[in-house]
């Protein structure tokens, strides 16, 4: 079954510069740009440059390539489940090769019980893809899955093209988007984990060679050398690397952990945003903080955590953290290297689990977020903390879509946090759902302790408040931190 797939074409760098000329002179130049408009400025301005080599011919040395992906042929094979979802699966595909950079160019799906273990899809098929390839001229295969190193060289020596498996395309997008200094490294041990298995050369050069007595033991001429090939030399440089990359977030992760103890400490409520990738998280913590971050209709826009404090209504505050998305199959060497960041969602005091409202199946992605979200649990033994659904983009949806979401997921709020409807609601009942604080005091506070007051009117719920002669006579209810420097002013210590 063919399936083709198009995209708009976009401008060359010449028609891009005059564009952006034309945007800097229609805007005012008083406007100080958000952190989100200037990265997303820094992305636009660099595009991906075509025609280049796939590189697959007379290469001679290890292969750890840096992905260029053009005009690509995509390929699945459909092992359950209905014809549909295989077509929704091969269409997330697409989605992530476009992020990437390419030009999809058509669609394959084979019916198989299981992937063929030597090509993926069976020798009929990659005769058919052969054909496909050479028809429409594409560079690159794309495979909905992930691929052995076996499977990914019986491809390409049969198509005599590039073949990429789901894997490595999403390590490509997470490496294009990747700018902190934490993000580049965990991006940087996905890929040395998942390329480390898949070493490999051509040629003279990657020839195994056997030092010492064991070359002169009967190789004879030309079998003797220094023990070690390119190939190990290239895999040893790797495990070191990586022993380094682990060394370097562990002690991230530390500095991680400070600042969420900093805040548990200071008694502030954190809610974590988690969801599928452009599910509308970024746009949500905008419309609920006013943040700027990057907003992009793009999958894994958002890779480094964001977190920004808020208000509840009653005037409580909280942190809000947006995390990096989720999608299904999500590799499991993003899911070990991003394990620190994901942390932020176990940790918090509510999750926000934001889904995509103009998604044909919207339960599909409720459950791939919350499988890898519950296997980081239980791997720290840690309960899942309390889940508030938010069914984000009800505006890009009609009426009776709406109708069938509501019942569908009965649990959920519905929002547009582009339009800003149903936001209100949502910041009501976050303020309902983190914990509130339980420790009532009544203190006599003088005024030269007014940081006290100010803490309990910004961390606690202040019930009645007097200002007298001696100081300002305080009711409220605050957490145990703050209950204890009050206690001197009770009249009970």
């Amino acid at each position: 079954m063919r399936n083709p797939v198009t995209r708009t074409a976009e401008l060359d760098p010449v028609e891009a510069a005059e564009f952006d000329a034309l945007l800097a002179e229609d805007t005012p130049s008083t406007e100080e740009p958000s952190t989100g408009e200037m990265q997303l400025a820094d992305r636009a301005s660099l595009r991906r440059v075509s025609g280049l080599s796939t590189e697959l011919t007379d290469v001679t040395e290890v292969e750890v390539r840096r992905l260029r992906l053009e005009r690509v042929v995509l390929v699945g094979v459909w092992t359950e489940g209905s014809a549909a979802r295989s077509e929704e699966s091969l269409t997330e595909l697409a989605r992530l090769a476009e992020t990437a950079g390419s030009e999809v160019l058509e669609g394959l799906v084979q019916r198989r019980d299981r992937p063929d273990p030597a090509t993926y899809v069976g020798a009929g098929k990659v005769r058919e893809l052969r054909d496909v390839v050479a028809s429409t001229g594409a560079d690159t295969v794309i495979c909905d899955g992930e691929l052995s190193p076996g499977q990914l060289r019986q491809l390409e020596d049969k198509l005599k093209v590039k073949v990429v498996d789901r894997t490595a395309l999403i390590l490509d997008i997470f490496a294009q988007h990747a700018s902190s200094k934490e993000g580049k490294a965990q991006v940087e041990l996905a890929q040395l984990q998942y390329y480390l298995p898949r070493l490999r050369g051509w040629g003279d050069k990657m020839s195994r060679q056997a030092g010492g007595r064991a070359g002169g033991a009967g190789g004879g001429v030309g079998t003797r050398g220094p023990g070690e090939t390119k190939l190990e030399t290239d895999r040893r440089r790797i495990h070191k690397r990586i022993t380094k990359l682990r060394k370097e977030l562990a002690a991230m992760r530390t500095v991680r952990e400070t600042k969420r103890g900093r805040r548990a400490a200071n008694a502030v409520p954190a809610v974590a945003i988690a969801g599928y990738t452009n599910a509308g998280k970024s746009s949500l913590l905008n419309a609920l903080t006013r943040a700027g971050v990057l907003v992009e209709n793009s999958l894994f826009a958002t890779l480094d955590p964001t977190t920004r404090r808020a208000r509840t209504p009653d005037n409580r505050d909280y942190t809000l953290t947006d995390t990096v998305g989720f999608v299904r199959h999500l590799p499991h060497q993003i899911v070990e290297a991003f394990r620190s960041t994901l942390e932020e969602v176990t940790g918090a005091d509510l999750l926000v689990h934001v889904v995509d409202g103009a998604e044909l199946a919207p339960h599909d992605q409720v459950s791939a977020v919350r499988d890898v979200l519950k296997d980081i649990a239980s791997e720290h033994d840690e309960a899942m903390p309390p889940e508030l659904l938010v069914v984000n983009k009800i505006d890009a949806v009609d009426a009776t879509r709406v109708a069938e979401l509501r019942r569908l997921l009965p649990e959920a709020v519905f929002v547009s946090a582009h339009s800003g409807k149903g936001i209100e609601g949502l910041r009501e009942i976050i303020a309902d759902r983190i914990p509130r604080p339980d420790v009532f005091v009544d203190a006599l506070v003088p005024y030269t302790r007014g940081e006290l007051v100010a803490r309990a009117h910004a961390e606690g719920e202040v019930i009645d408040e007097d200002h007298t002669a001696e100081g300002t006579r305080l009711r409220a209810k605050v957490r145990a931190e703050l209950a204890g420097a009050l206690k001197p002013f009770t009249g009970t210590g």
